[in-house]
């Protein structure tokens, strides 16, 4: 007759796998790596998601969400024309030109109705950038 086999007698059910110590080493970390990547610098902004329609003539309207990680009293904006976190009280007075939107050699102009900004070029092209 063959000997029955031993088995432990912890009712607690706490059963880890039994794999080797580099699975674990690996699988600890690609956990830290993901997690390091998938945070932002303190101060920096990237762009998620950019969608762009070309239907209309001589018009494109462009949507961009930006992910930001922001200091204390700061928040999500647009310095140049990329996204940025600029100075919580230029969004909440909307005084959008405050944030250098525009580009260099550009213009920046409130809309009447403090919704938004235009940059003017040179050359008299108007890009109109709404906040929602």
């Amino acid at each position: 007759m063959a000997p029955s086999p031993t088995f432990s007698k912890r009712k607690d059910g706490a059963c880890w796998p039994r794999t080797s110590p580099t699975f674990w080493a690996v699988l600890l970390l690609a956990s830290l790596l993901l997690i390091h990547c998938s945070q932002l610098a303190a101060g920096t902004c990237e762009i998620v998601t950019l969608d762009r329609d070309s239907s209309q003539p001589r018009r494109t309207v462009a949507r961009q969400t930006a992910r930001c990680a922001c200091r204390k009293g700061q928040i999500a904006g647009t310095t140049r024309a990329r996204p940025a976190c600029v100075e919580a009280r230029i969004v909440r007075a909307k005084q959008w030109c405050e944030m250098l939107p525009c580009l260099d050699n550009e213009g920046c102009n409130l809309l009447v109705n403090k919704s938004g900004w235009t940059c003017t070029q040179p050359g008299g092209r108007v890009k109109t950038t709404t906040v929602s």
